[in-house]
């Protein structure tokens, strides 16, 4: 299964906060033995709220799962000692600080490639390790600016608007994964490893693909349409008599399927609408005509009714909404971990379809408590009792309270 491909995967995890953290807890998701190194006191995302679950941050508890946690102080050099031995021993290195950072600390891509030459090491940062911004920091929100993509959303008059979940970092963490597995799979056969360099600005530039695509074809700087499609029209949201209801049907045979179940054949005979082409082009028109329309039924009966028709249709839904859906529970998404200080902690799992649910399991670990594996992790290299102490001791590491 594949919930177990990556067996036998050792990563170390320098990562913090969201876009690093995402990545190796989909490797870990995936079976990879992830190893999360955190300074003492803890990494950034354990400071990210609100809301917190009994104290503990419900962002860290998100992205750590499945994870094996040791704390070494990196500006202690016995610390950076063990991270080194650390990296001896393993596959992957995952690491989002500024660049220049690791190689301060004597744990960048030459060095440990050096004592490791199969490493795969991914760096990941705001707008990558080389070109005019390497040492400008950026989180989510200021690459969706900086990458246009809030230039893109909200309502035609309205201000920009950014996505309320941090979509940036989400898919540089898949990104970050993809070219990890790839550049495994190379070093495998190649037997040497390289350095990746993942930044959240090409991430979220490789996200508006289709916008890009757009506007290289036209010149045009895209206008914002709210929840319209840009390309297509109708294909947005519109209010219903007790909500909101997402209808796409621009395709011909689901524009005329719509206006006979709208009761409102005119609107195909109206010259403005006669295309996708001409909807889009007069699409504040067409919305005025169908608003009318949308409001007179709650928004149950229209999704019955234009699904009867073969119209794309879905309630816009909240998330109570969707958590309590006979679709959610299909989905085999809805995981629970068991924290040591949270306690049960409710997750989405990684669950590409249903077909690949595990029906009444949880997911593996919750996320370390900090220094939880410290011990464990240190004996598993080689360092007896003595020198764990004498470690401890050096202020090199921490144990967990």
């Amino acid at each position: 299964m594949f919930q177990q491909s990556l067996r036998g995967l050792k990563v170390i995890d320098f990562s913090h906060v969201l876009a690093g953290p995402v990545c190796t807890m989909m490797l870990a998701d995936m079976g990879a033995d992830v190893i999360k190194i955190e300074p003492p006191g803890g990494e950034l995302g354990r400071q990210i709220g609100p809301p917190w679950i009994g104290g503990e941050s419900a962002v860290y508890l998100s992205v750590n799962r499945s994870k094996r946690g040791i704390v070494l102080d990196l500006k202690c050099a016995q610390g950076r000692e063990v991270a080194q031995r650390l990296a001896r021993g393993a596959d992957v290195v995952v690491e989002n600080f500024r660049p220049g950072v690791m190689k301060g600390l004597g744990l960048d891509y030459p060095t440990l490639a050096a004592i490791n030459p199969r490493l795969v090491y991914c760096s990941i940062s705001a707008y990558g390790q080389q070109g005019p911004l390497r040492d400008r920091a950026g989180v989510d929100g200021i690459i969706q600016a900086a990458g246009g993509l809030m230039s893109t959303l909200g309502e035609p008059d309205g201000a920009p608007v950014k996505v309320s979940i941090p979509v940036t970092d989400m898919v540089t963490g898949y990104l970050a994964t993809i070219a990890i597995l790839a550049a495994r799979a190379s070093a495998q056969q190649r037997g040497h490893g390289e350095h990746l360099d993942i930044s959240l600005y090409n991430a979220t530039l490789m996200l508006q693909q289709i916008g890009f695509a757009s506007y290289f074809a036209t010149h045009t700087v895209p206008a914002r349409t709210g929840s319209a499609a840009p390309y297509a029209a109708p294909n947005e949201a519109y209010q219903t008599r007790d909500g909101w209801i997402m209808v796409a049907a621009y395709h011909p045979q689901r524009w005329h399927a719509l206006c006979t179940a709208l009761g409102a054949n005119e609107l195909e005979r109206d010259e403005r609408f006669a295309s996708n082409a001409s909807r889009v082009a007069h699409r504040q028109a067409l919305r005025q005509a169908l608003e009318p329309l949308f409001r007179q039924k709650d928004t149950d009966a229209w999704v019955q009714l234009l699904a009867a028709h073969d119209i794309l249709c879905a309630p816009v839904a909240t998330y109570d909404e969707v958590v309590r859906s006979p679709e959610y529970a299909a989905s085999g998404i809805d995981s629970w971990v068991d924290h040591p200080i949270a306690g049960p902690v409710r997750l989405p799992a990684f669950v590409p379809g249903p077909a690949h649910a595990i029906p009444g399991t949880r997911a593996a670990t919750a996320a370390p408590i900090l220094g939880e594996h410290t011990r464990q992790i240190l004996e598993e290299c080689g360092y007896n009792a003595h020198a764990i102490e004498t470690l401890e001791n050096a202020g090199a590491l921490g144990l967990p309270a």
